[in-house]
Formats: C-alpha cells, structure tokens, sequence
C-alpha cells in the first residue's frame, strides 16, 4: 500500500468528521476501544498512567463525538477545579456563596448561550419587542451532562458533603471520562472520585455483568430501537395525518420503546464499559414502564438525572418540608426545568408540565385516597401510567405543537380499526420487534438478573460468539446511516 495512503487514511481516523461522530455503536468505536483494551493491561495497575492513559482516550473520544468543543470541556474542567478549591478554603459564608455563584453563572451561563440563546430570541421576537436574528450556535454534545455533574461537585463541596480533587488531573478524569461523558449517566464526584485512588479489582462475575450489559445495550439500541425508528415511527411524526389513528398509536407506542432503547441501551454501555475498566457507574434505569404511578416512574427512569434534579433543586426549593401547596409548586417547578433542560423547545416545557402536573396529583391522590394494593390495582395502575407517559412522549417527539394534536387527532377520530392487520403483515418486523421489545421489558425483574447470572457462568468462548452473533444482526439490520443516540441532543 502507498504510504500516502496509508497516512491519509490515519488521518482520516484521527480527525474529526461530524457526519460520522464516534459513537458506541460504530465499528471505528468497537476497533479503538479493543485497542484501548489491549494496552490497558499494561497500565490498570498504576494509578497515575492509568488516569492519565484513559483520560488522553477520553478526550480523543469527545473530540472525534463533537470536534473542538474538546477545548471547551478542558476550559470548564480547569474553571471548575479552581473555583471548586477557593469554595472549599473561603473564610466565611458570604465569601463561599459568592464563589457558588461565579460557578453557577459560568456553568449555566454557558449552558444558556449554547442551548437557549436562540430559543429566548425567538420568544423576545415573538413578543414584538424587536426583532432580533437567529445566532448560528452548534451545541456542543453533552453539555448538558457534564454541566450537571461539575454543578453537583461544585454544590456539594460548598455544602461541606464533599472534599475537592487534590489533583487537577482526578477531577479532569472524573468529568471527561469517556463511557459517561457524552449522554451520561450523571455521576457524582462522591461516588466516582473514590474509586479513582482505589486498586483496579475486577471479578470474573463482573466481567460477565459488564458484557451482559454491553451486549444487551447493543441490542436495544442498535436492532430495536434503530430499526422501529428507521422503519415506522419517524415515518409517523413527520406526517400523521398520513396514517390511521391506529398507526399513530403504534407510532406512540413505538417511540415509548425507542427512546426507552436508545437511551438505556447508551447507558447500558456505558455501564458496561466502564466495568470492563474497573470503575462502577450507577444503574440509570430499572424497568421504568413496570411502574404503577407516576411518581414511580420517576424513580426508575434516567435516576441520575431525577435524583440530581431531587437533591439540587426541589429539596432546596424546600420540598416538601414547607406544606402541601409548596410541595407541589416545587414539582411543578422542577419538572418545567427538567422539561427543559432536554431542550429549547416549548414542546419539552409542555412535556416538562405535563409530567409536574401528573405528579402534584399522584402525591394529593394518596395523601387523600387509600387504595387497596393487590393484583389487580397494581395492574391498573401500570397500565394508566404508562400510557399517560405516553401520551406526554406525544409532546417530546413531535417537533411542534400542531405535529402534536395532529398525532391525537388521528388517534381520537381516526382510528380505523380495519388497518390492523393489514399493518401487522406490511410492517411485520417493526410489530415483531415492538413486541419482544415490551415482553422483555415487562418479564419479571428476577427473570433479568437470571438472565445475567446465565451468561455470567458461560465460558469466555461462548461469550465471545454471543458478541459475535449479536454484531452479525447489528449488520444484518442497521440502516445506511449509523443512528445517533436521542439523548445526544441534550
């Protein structure tokens, strides 16, 4: 081969294309992650190299997911760091507090220019108070994440919860590191920064949970939710009126699966992977759609978010320590933020209500109503709550308010039984998939820790011609394009 070639074609790998952004799924991540593998037995057992070896990979990582926003990341990690340390050795409450909040304003300053200055111009433009033109801003991937978690450092060393990084290099690795970095799960420093100092131990059951978790991610998102987005759901929200109301509602339901797939199988991954490094990542979702109330349902989906939303902004608005009535005006609050901390839309807001509202009314129901639990109240209850969440990833998917109504419209006055065969048979692999999709989700949680603990005790040959069986139907049924992980976006 020409060596000119072969020089081209190293760069090519090297520098950063945002057609073709690294992401788990892709073969160029599968190929450098088993090289990052094969050296890192080389380094695991050293503290110091180690960091130093997987943070290098981590920036790489960022830079070939979003370009020079790496640059950015770097400038945030050595704010924070500084900033994080002058809390922690302040005299004084009003000096510490003034501290928090430079973080805050820098952290979410910047969050705000990315992610909302155009949303803001178009509500000033709309208010007739001017007119204002659209900046051309691209939103750097993951910032929404990464944001969340110095934030979370930040605070919990002013809370005096937590001691800073001694190290500029432990708290550059705790924000950067790859599995994590791009659409989460949010980790603590409390729970992270720890184990940086601890010995890399990784038992032969975890590495059978860590490629469990791999290869059901893979799954999940890769054949599953790719391919009913592909195939019927997108196909739905960009023209409902096109289809019955049958149709859209197995585009609803669709889509309730594919964003379940998509972003528990990334998080899945990333779990997985970070466990094949020897560091623990908490679970991020825990069969959300067997819940039977909505507040339920908040516990098990994107935890890492909820729980940061819990302790860093409803607990602090008072939570519930300061009556009924502010209770739920806290949630109200919290749930309007989370809807837009997904995005700069007012679809996400409403998404956002929707969600405070159900909420408010779940905690006034049992404060009022005592409900037997048994068999069949529990199965009311998950049945209601799932199709109420639903009914709000209606608002989340379609790009606007009329795609919205549009989708219930069809499904109210249009539904249009006779097509439900004839829809079985014409889109018989998308009915197929949604199907094992909600049976698998909805088997008992014992059946899946039964499941792990199987392939766990399977010999490293059979694990290897699952992984290699389960890449042979990634191939066999991807579409053209590599599909980006929803969560990205935010």
């Amino acid at each position: 081969m020409d060596w000119r070639v072969l020089l081209n074609s190293l760069l090519h790998l090297l520098t950063y294309n945002p057609k073709e952004p690294m992401l788990f799924n892709t073969a160029l991540f599968i190929y450098l992650f088993l090289v990052l593998l094969f050296f890192y037995q080389f380094v695991y057992h050293r503290q110091r190299p180690r960091i130093l070896y997987l943070t290098l990979f981590s920036l790489f990582f960022y830079y070939k997911s979003g370009g020079m926003f790496f640059l950015l990341l770097i400038s945030s990690t050595i704010i924070d760091f500084n900033l994080a340390k002058w809390i922690y050795t302040a005299k004084g409450k009003a000096r510490k507090t003034l501290l928090l909040i430079v973080s805050l304003v820098v952290n979410l300053g910047l969050l705000f220019y990315f992610k909302y200055t155009n949303f803001f111009i178009s509500i000033f433009n709309d208010l007739q108070f001017g007119h204002l033109d659209p900046v051309n801003i691209i939103l750097p991937v993951g910032i929404s994440f990464y944001t969340f978690q110095v934030l979370s450092y930040t605070i919990d060393i002013y809370r005096g919860q937590l001691v800073p990084s001694e190290n500029i290099l432990d708290f550059g690795f705790y924000v950067c590191f790859f599995p994590h970095l791009v659409a989460g799960p949010i980790v603590r420093a409390a729970n992270f920064l720890p184990q940086i100092h601890k010995e890399i131990t990784l038992s032969k059951e975890e590495v059978g949970q860590a490629l469990f978790l791999i290869i059901t991610g893979l799954i999940k998102k890769a054949i599953i939710s790719d391919y009913i987005s592909v195939n019927f759901v997108d196909r739905v929200f960009d023209a409902p009126t096109l289809y019955s109301g049958f149709e859209n509602l197995m585009g609803v339901w669709g889509y309730a699966l594919q964003i379940y797939c998509d972003f528990s199988g990334y998080s899945d991954m990333a779990i997985g992977i970070a466990l094949l490094l020897g560091y623990r990542l908490g679970i991020n979702f825990d069969l959300p759609y067997q819940s039977a109330s909505i507040t339920e349902f908040w516990r098990r989906w994107h935890i890492s978010l909820s729980s940061w939303l819990r302790d860093y902004l409803y607990i602090p608005l008072g939570g519930n320590r300061k009556g009924k009535f502010r209770q739920y005006l806290n949630l109200m609050i919290t749930m309007l933020l989370g809807g837009l901390w997904h995005g700069a839309s007012w679809n996400f807001v409403f998404w956002g209500f929707l969600h405070g509202v159900a909420l408010a009314l779940d905690k006034l129901w049992t404060t009022f109503i005592k409900i037997p639990k048994n068999i069949f109240t529990h199965f009311l209850g998950v049945l209601f709550t799932f199709n109420f969440v639903c009914f709000c990833w209606i608002f989340f998917r379609a790009k606007t308010f009329t795609i919205a109504m549009q989708v219930i419209h069809q499904i109210c006055y249009q539904f249009n039984p006779n097509v439900v065969l004839q829809w079985i048979i014409g889109y018989r692999y998308v009915f197929g998939l949604i199907v094992v999709g909600y049976l698998t989700h909805f088997i008992p949680k014992r059946t899946h820790s039964l499941t792990e603990n199987i392939l766990t005790k399977t010999p490293v040959v059979f694990k290897s011609l699952i992984i290699v069986a389960v890449i042979w139907v990634v191939i066999q049924v991807k579409s053209a394009d590599i599909q980006p992980f929803i969560y990205f976006q935010f």
